[in-house]
């Protein structure tokens, strides 16, 4: 029996001990948590690849998913410590109260959004993607400027498309312009035009959902766009948080992680070869 006690009585210390270290690494974020001790994260329901893979971010598979377990860890968090609720990409920028420490998916800074939410140093900056149809690549598009200049392109006129193609791809033939996205897709199913210019994620879901044969032939790498759209973890507004996870992305950046794991997920899940 005294024993049993003196192993009880140890487990019980080893306990405090481990509570106490990881508060201690954590503590930039001790009491600033909607539950103490817990981060919870919030992504879309569903959550989509290659941001969350099978629509499950517990698993730490796809981008996003991978990023807010690499912050959560930096923060002092074990994955243990991490709890997920889902949120409209809609509810979450309105302003107000909020069921979530941060969420991601897919969100874009912006002055006016800033204005009634916080968001996160950038932890995603955009790159600018080539989209196409599967009859272009067959006639033998490839993912270099070589075979860029020769196509037939079109791009929304207002983006930072048109001077990224007048400046980096240099077309054979002036691109057609349009009036929006939406436009530039019509185009290429009526054989229009035979490519467009898009920043990744809008490509990569225009090719898989709004087009039948859709092909997305290669990125340039994001310090080839001009202001490219960056994406970051959304707050509720004057969140005391902010300023551990600002941290935790700063160093996540500095250290190559954040670099690390968009290859993997972002480049080499996705199959888009980057363009030099």
């Amino acid at each position: 029996m005294k024993r049993t006690l003196t192993r009880t009585a140890t487990s019980a210390v080893a306990l405090v001990l481990t509570a106490g270290l990881a508060l201690a690494g954590g503590h930039c974020a001790a009491g600033k948590t909607l539950n103490d001790g817990i981060l919870t994260i919030a992504t879309g329901n569903p959550a989509y690849y290659p941001w969350v893979m099978d629509d499950a971010p517990e698993s730490k598979a796809g981008f996003e998913a991978a990023v807010a377990y690499a912050v959560a860890n930096r923060m002092g968090f074990e994955d243990a410590n991490v709890t997920w609720v889902r949120s409209s990409f809609d509810q979450a920028i309105q302003p107000g109260a909020k069921d979530f420490d941060f969420n991601l998916q897919q969100f874009s800074i912006t002055e006016e959004r800033e204005e009634i939410v916080d968001f996160s140093l950038p932890y995603y900056s955009a790159a600018m993607a080539v989209i196409t149809r599967q009859p272009v690549v067959e006639n033998g598009a490839e993912a270099t400027l070589a075979s860029l200049k020769g196509l037939l392109w079109g791009a929304h006129a207002s983006t930072t498309a048109v001077p990224m193609l007048a400046e980096v791809v240099q077309p054979d033939a002036e691109p057609l312009l349009y009036g929006d996205n939406a436009d530039v897709v019509e185009a290429m199913k009526a054989n229009q035009i035979d490519a467009a210019l898009m920043d990744l994620p809008t490509a990569l879901f225009t090719a898989a959902v709004l087009m039948d044969d859709g092909v997305v032939l290669g990125q340039f790498p994001p310090e080839r766009s001009e202001n490219p759209d960056q994406f970051g973890l959304l707050m509720e507004e004057g969140n005391p948080l902010k300023e551990c996870v600002d941290a935790a992305i700063a160093e996540l950046t500095e250290d190559g992680t954040l670099a690390a794991i968009e290859a993997e997920w972002l480049a080499e899940a996705t199959g888009v070869p980057v363009i030099e």
